[in-house]
Parts: structure tokens; sequence; C-alpha cells
């Protein structure tokens, strides 16, 4: 450590904000350069011999933000991260950076703008990207600014900032966003095209051009007029400061975008539950009328975001690297889905041959070095993982002594880096407001790169830790360095003033980027998915265990959100992300333009497949088998490519195989397991225990939530069973989204068994009649326990006929010929109690072909409810309020079920798990 410095101001301020935000305790400093924070402590200084963020010479790199942003905590990490990160000391703007549909790059004079539609594969085939191209820039006359900054940010906008000392420009951009919003002083509006632009509408201050084949509107404001000479195309403000673009789904969108031309936003925010089962979050943007009183907006959802929702889109689509993005007119829209399923381990099962576990687990816990050499921030935390598998299975078996083995050497390493002033420690940036661990690794110190993979093994093992031994957990111990580090990584906080909001996850795009400067021609990366949803359980792990429901909560939704954007755009789980011209199942990396079948350090398909397995856990890993057929393909491709199946990473590849065809990869495992070496993060015992109890119990059967957190179900030859663990001080009974109940006591694993499908993949249901299960079930089995959910308030506001925060219900894969002459019917006993003027509102939507367009939809009048308590049945009796589509036969369709209530101050109730309590379809 150098000699220290007088930092006892900055110091203070930093542990206050600890304190201000609930995730670490205030504290008073020890030295000048040591923070504590309960038994631990970080340093504000770096290590003699080290560095902060540099740029590509090796020269310190500061935030380039405007003084308005200045004391704002950057969120590196991100798709626009290049605006603040200046990697290359030649480029003072930007990098292309990549929002969706549009693609941005600052340049001197402005905002380049390109809508790329048209894949190219390069790379030997191995890559395929919709790279930045200019269409036009958006600028003013004459600006030639030396620099841009970032001036604001939000969830998933950003404002670019420039200035030449006589003109202004500022541009609001962001993910889904059709529209670039910009302010000017000191000069007129321009657009200098990339090719000769087509006009195709002048209407005065609105403007139609066509260029390179993609379509643009230009609004300036009411009572100015738009010039077009050649390539540039100008109109002066009339007074004001404002004007923007538009691209365009189609010419005849004109009129739809230009209502909502001047309706600036102003800002995006994104909010979450987690409650029995189901994940929601409602994505918002804000915005300000700049002309009129118009604000409303259009944007553009992607693929991961509306598969789940139930909010209406337009017929408008748009092309992107993540396949079809469609429009919602509105400001705000809202998705649930399925909470992914989370064990600290897996259940114990009698195929599992206890001497043998036993022995393998004592080879880890008694080695001579189980860190194997590890000293950076990277290699411990793998190290750690590795460990912290261990703990769960150590106790399941009664090796009390080597579970507490494993422990102590978990809670010796992580205390070493929990104290400043060692061989290993976290450093605070006060200029990027960051923990950098050192010795760092990949980047993480001169990039800011990874911190969500390296941290995210340190929570997990602390997860681990506290499920033993709440007393180290607690934030007076060592809890707050752990809550330091989710700061660091995932802080849930947007008024925290020492680290950024959620640093790396990207809540538009649903999931995280790994590089700190984004300064790629490529846009922002993201390798190792998997490695980022370590993190994610890790928070519902260590939540769990230490009762932060709020951490909980964070981490089941970024898990469920990261779950469907990586089968989506990594593993292209339902064939329609990867371009045709892609001859590639899987990705082993995502970029802001596209996919790459690559990896950082080397093009072993092994390797490519196997970087986004990695970590298996019970934790983060149980997700992927909800995408049972994609997993079949990935590991199909593996070995052809491979020229057979694996042999440096078999344990990883077996272990993904099981996740949906655990018989297969049990006798690849039978075959090979003698003389193998493990992944560095990965054991023998794990393994064996993983591929053991997989093949006894059935792979994952995700379609089935529990309204516990951490709870799981499997499959195998009709029989399901169901797992939970108890984290609290007494008993509970945890209920199933199928009407499976499961008393769990207190601080436990429990498993229960029950018919049920879903080895390897679910059977389409048959009959027409399906229940409501509680998590979000229609399903046509019987016998379940009744049970209830809660039907949210209307809160005052009148939403007749517009569903609003809805229950939904969901069946899939549904055959059935249409019934002629048939409709639906429903019953749906709901219960206001002593509440009144309640009135719960059904509409039931018909998806053909499971595509994700729903054919049919129909809404039906609101039920008013009495203020007696009693259950009374609301049914299609109450006649439809209105219709649209027609009917057809079903072929892998969808039926979905949406409740919510349409007036009212107040909740109610609606009946699940019996006969009661049904929606019938016309179908036979």
């Amino acid at each position: 450590m150098p000699a220290p410095r007088p930092r006892h101001a900055a110091a203070l301020v930093l542990a206050a904000a600890l304190a201000a935000v609930g995730l670490g305790p205030a504290a008073t400093p020890a030295a000048a350069a040591t923070v504590p924070v309960g038994a631990g402590s970080y340093s504000d200084t770096r290590p003699a011999g080290t560095s902060g963020p540099t740029n590509n010479t090796g020269g310190p790199v500061t935030p380039k933000v405007t003084e308005a942003a200045r004391n704002k905590p950057v969120p590196t990490n991100d798709w626009w991260s290049s605006l603040a990160f200046q990697r290359y000391g030649d480029n003072p703007y930007s990098t292309p950076m990549y929002g969706h549909p549009l693609t941005y790059q600052a340049v001197a004079g402005g905002l380049e703008v390109g809508y790329p539609t048209s894949p190219a594969v390069v790379g030997d085939g191995r890559q395929y990207e919709y790279a930045h191209k200019r269409d036009l820039t958006l600028g003013l006359s004459g600006l030639n600014s030396p620099n841009t900054k970032a001036d604001a940010w939000s969830d998933w906008t950003v404002t670019p900032y420039w200035s030449d000392g006589t003109r202004t420009l500022r541009t609001t951009i962001g993910h889904g966003m059709p529209f670039v919003y910009a302010q000017g002083t000191g000069g007129n509006a321009q657009i200098t095209t990339a090719a000769t632009p087509n006009v195709f509408a002048d209407q005065g201050n609105v403007l139609g051009v066509t260029i390179s084949g993609h379509h643009y509107a230009l609004f300036a404001p009411s009572g100015t007029d738009w010039n077009v000479s050649g390539t540039t195309i100008s109109a002066g403000l009339g007074g004001k400061d404002y004007f923007s673009l538009a691209v365009l789904p189609s010419t005849d969108a004109l009129a739809t975008f230009r209502k909502y031309a001047f309706s600036f936003v102003t800002g995006s925010q994104v909010d979450w539950s987690s409650a029995g089962g189901t994940v929601r979050a409602t994505y918002k943007l804000t915005t300000q009328a700049k002309e009129g009183t118009e604000q409303g907006t259009l944007q553009a959802l992607y693929r991961h975001q509306w598969l789940h929702t139930t909010d209406a889109l337009t017929s408008y689509t748009y092309v992107s690297p993540r396949g079809t993005m469609k429009v919602r007119e509105g400001t705000s829209f809202t998705t649930s889905q399925k909470a992914a399923p989370v064990l600290p381990g897996l259940p114990k099962s009698s195929a599992v041959d206890t001497a043998l576990l036993r022995t393998r687990l004592a080879e880890v816990a008694n080695a001579s070095d189980p860190f194997s050499g590890a000293t950076d921030t990277y290699w411990t935390g793998k190290a750690l993982g590795k460990l912290a598998q261990l703990v769960p299975l150590a106790d399941q078996i009664g090796e009390g002594a080597i579970r507490d083995k494993l422990l102590g050497q978990l809670k010796g390493r992580l205390q070493e880096w929990f104290t400043a002033g060692g061989a290993s420690e976290f450093s605070y940036d006060r200029d990027w407001k960051t923990l950098i661990g050192y010795p760092a690794s990949y980047g993480s110190d001169a990039e800011l790169n990874d911190h969500h993979f390296h941290y995210g093994y340190y929570v997990y093992a602390a997860a681990i830790v506290a499920q033993y031994d709440a007393s180290w957990a607690a934030d007076s111990a060592w809890g707050g360095m752990v809550k330091a580090l989710i700061r660091d990584t995932a802080n849930p906080s947007r008024t925290d003033s020492a680290f950024p909001f959620l640093r790396g996850f990207d809540v538009y795009a649903g999931h995280s980027w790994a590089s700190g400067h984004q300064g790629f021609a490529a846009g922002n990366n993201q390798e190792s998915s998997s490695e980022s949803t370590n993190l994610s359980a890790a928070l519902v792990l260590w939540g769990s265990a230490t009762g932060n429901s709020e951490l909980r909560d964070l981490g089941s939704y970024l898990l469920a959100t990261e779950g469907e954007a990586i089968a989506q755009y990594w593993f292209d789980a339902d064939q329609t992300v990867f371009p045709s011209s892609f001859g590639h199942d899987t990705v082993g990396m995502v970029w802001g333009s596209g996919g790459a079948y690559s990896t950082w350090w080397t093009a072993n398909p092994e390797e490519i497949h196997g970087i986004n397995v990695l970590p298996v856990t019970a934790g983060g890993s149980l997700h992927l088998g909800a995408h049972k057929a994609a997993i079949r393909r990935n590991i199909a491709e593996m070995e052809r490519e491979n020229g057979g199946p694996a042999v440096e990473w078999r344990d990883i590849l077996w272990e993904f195989q099981s996740l949906a065809d655990p018989a297969a990869a049990k006798s690849k495992w039978d075959a090979g397991n003698a003389g193998y070496t493990p992944e560095q993060g990965e054991s023998k015992a794990h393994t064996y225990h993983w591929i053991t109890t997989l093949d006894a119990l059935g792979a994952p059967d995700p379609s089935v939530t529990g309204d516990l957190a951490t709870s799981a179900v499997f499959s195998k030859n009709g029989i399901r069973t169901y797992t939970a663990h108890n984290y609290g001080a007494t008993q509970r009974t945890v209920t199933f989204s199928d009407g499976k109940t499961l008393t769990v006591p207190a601080r436990s694993t429990a498993t229960g068994t029950g018919s049920g499908s879903g080895d390897p993949d679910p059977e389409p249901p048959t009959g027409n009649t399906f229940q409501l299960r509680t998590g979000g079930t229609l399903t046509t089995a019987t016998g379940a326990t009744a049970g209830s959910d809660t039907i949210p308030s209307a809160g005052g506001r009148n939403n007749d006929g517009t569903p609003s925060n809805p229950l939904v219900y969901v069946v899939k894969g549904v055959n059935a010929t249409l019934k002629s002459g048939a409709t639906t019917a429903f019953r749906l006993p709901v219960d206001a109690g002593t509440s009144v003027g309640l009135g719960q509102q059904a509409r039931i939507s018909y998806d053909l072909t499971g595509d994700g367009t729903f054919e049919r939809t129909e809404t039906y009048n609101y039920f008013a409810t009495d203020p007696v308590t009693g259950w009374e049945d609301y049914t299609q009796a109450r006649g439809l309020k209105s219709a649209t589509g027609t009917l057809g036969d079903l072929r892998g369709g969808t039926v979905r079920l949406e409740v919510w209530s349409a007036i009212g101050n107040a909740s109610s109730q609606l009946r699940t798990g019996t006969d009661t309590s049904v929606v019938v379809i016309p179908y036979v």
C-alpha cells in the first residue's frame, strides 16, 4: 500500500452513502486510505503499481460528461458507454452505438444515424452483423465540436452533448426508439445525407425522405420549412430550439409518427416485481410536449419483450440483430414471465453413491491448495464458486466436517479480499464510482470490464456461507462488503451517489454487457451470459438467506429477463433471430451489431459452446432447461464442429446436456469419467452429483413454478419432483403453479413427487376446458388444490376495455379444431370482500400458430362485485364488449386469459386450482 494520504472526507462520504441506500453500514474510516465496512474494509487509494481506467495508450481516463452530470455515477458497461469512456485518444466522440432499430455514432458535426436492415456474414461465416452505416447526420449548420459528452441518461436512454463555443446540440436516443429528439442553439437544423434523398412527402415543417432505401421523417417547429439542396437538408427553427427525426417502417406511417414528433422523451424507467412464481416488469418513458398537448410516443419492443406482453401492439415492425421488433403506441408496456427455478443445490437422490461422493468431496476439501494458485479476481472467483457448490452436497450426505472445512475455506478467502491492505483487496475509484479488485484481470481495472462476471462468484459463495452462518453475513460482520460488491455490479438504487444503477445490466436489451468502454465498431459485447446469470442467481440466494427481499426480487427479475434473452439471442431457441445465411445454432458472443460463433481466446468449439454454460449451478443454470430442443441442437453442433464428443470441457457439456437429456449425459459420464481433468471451476464431486441426480429425477421443468423464489421442478417419465429450500425460521407451504403443494421445514430443503408431464418436453394439452393455476398457467389437469390470486386495484382509474396490471394465464402448444357454432365460455369466481365499487374484467386471446401474434381477441364486459364476502361467478354471460380478428384451427397455438380491475380502489381475489374456475374454448 502507498503511504496514507488525507482522504478522510471522501471516505466518510462514501461510507455514509453505503448506509443511505441500505446496502451497507455507515462507518468512520480508521485510516486515511481505508474505509471500514463492518468487519471488513476497502481502500480508496489504488495499491502501488496498479492502474485504474486508461485509454489505449495507457493514459488515465476520467468520465467524459458535462458539468450537469459531473457528480452522477456513470453506468459503464452500457450500449452507449463510449460516449463517456474515451478509450481511443484520437476519438473524442464515440464508437458506433446500437440502439435498435437505429444505430448512432457521434462525430464533430453531430449524430450519425443509420438503420441497418441487411445482415452480413463475415469472419469465414463465424459472425453475423447489422453494422452501423450512416444514412444521415443530424446536426446544426456550422457545428464543429471538439468532442461529444454524455449530458444525461436514464434506464435505457442517453443524451449526447456537443458544443463548439457558438453552437450547442443535445440529442436524446435510446433502445427501441424510432425517434431522435434534438435541441440546438446557434444554428439551423441541418440533416446531411449519405446519398441523395428522395422526397416522398413535403408538408412544410414535416418532410419525408428515403435514403438508401430507408424512410425517414424530419420534423421542424410549426411555421418553419425544410429546404433540400443536394445532400443537405436544413430548416430554420423559427426562434425555437427543437426538432426531431424518425425512421419509418413504411412511408404510409408518416401520419402516425407525425402525431408524436414533438412529444419528446425525457426519461426511461423499469419497475419490477416478483411474486407467486411470476416476474412482472413495466417499462415506461416520460415525455414532454414541445408543441401541442400530445405526450404519447412510439416504442419498438425486442422479441424477448413482445413474447411476454399482453399489451396491444401496432402492425408496424422493424429489423434488428435481435430479430423482429414490434411497435407499441404508448409510453409504457408490461411483461410477465415465469420466475426461473433457483436452488442452493440439487436435491438429495438415492441414486447418488454416498461413499463415492464423500471421497470426491474430500479430494477437494483436503487439497493442498483448493484455490489452485488463484490470485486475481476472476480465477479466485472461479475457485470460490467451485467450493461453494460442494457445501450443500456435503451437508446433504451428513458430512458435517467436510461441509465446515469448505465453509472455512470460503470464509477465509473472502475475508482476505474483504480487508484492505493485504495482497488482495477492493479499491474504490472516485472518478468512475466503482470498486476494482486487485490483482485485477481481463481488463477489470483498465477497461472496467466483467465486474458482474468476477464479483458474481464472490456473492454466490457468500450466499452459501450465509445459509449456514447468518452471523457471518450480518452487515456488522462481512455482509456489508458483500453488499458493496452488489452495489458495484447490480445496484437497485437510482439515487445512490456512490455507484450507478445496475452497472452492467441493460434493462431494455434484456441482458448484461461486458465491456466497460464499449469501444468497438460492433458496439458492446457479452460472451459468457451464464456468468452473468450466476450473479443474478447469487442475488436470489443472498437475498433469501439474509431476508433481503429487495435483492432477492431483483435477482429474480434479472434472471428471468436475461434467461429469455439468452434463449433468443445466444441460442436462437425459436430459430427466428439468426439470419438464414448464418450457419450456426448458437453464438459464443453477442455484439450490439449481431453475434459471433467465437470466444475472446479460442476457436475451439467446446469453449464456444461451453462458455455460455459455465458455471453450472442449481441457482443459475436450471432455467436453460426451458428450451430443451435448443440444448440438443447446441450439443449436436458442438460435436459436428468438434469432430466428436467433448474432450477438454466434457464435464461442462455433459452437465449442459443433462438439462435436456439426462440419460444421454449419464451414458457419456459413465463412459468417460475415469481419466478426465475437470474444467477449472468444476470438480468431479459436483459433476457426479449433478449428472446422477438429474438422471434420477429428470430434467428441469421450468413450465411449473413455485411461489417461493428458491424452488424448482424436475420431471421424468411423467413424474414430477417438486423441490424447495426454505431459508425461514418457520415451516412453510410452497404452492406450485400446477396445484401441487409442498411443506418445507425451516432452514431445509424438501422434495415431493406427483404426476405431470415435461420429460423431455411437455406434451401439448388435450381437451377444451382449462383450469386456472396460481402462477399463470391454464391446464387441462384436474385434482389441484384450491387457491386464489390477487387482482390488483384499478387505483381509481377507469380501465374498462384496456388491461391494466392484469393477471395472465397461458397455455401453449394447443392443437384443436374449431367447433362450428361454438363460442368461448368461462366461469371465474371472484370476491371483492367488503369493498364497494369494484369491477373485474376478462380478455381471452387466441394465437392460432404460437408465433406470438394473436389473431383473435375477445374482451368481455366487466363484472360488478358485491360487498359481501364470498365467491361470485363472473361468466361470459356478461357479454362481449369488443372482439377483433377471426378464429381458426389451433396448430401449436396459444390461449391467453387476462383478468384485471376495470374500476375500483381496492384489490380483489380470483379463484384458482378448482374445476369451478375455468375457460372453455370453442374447439374439439
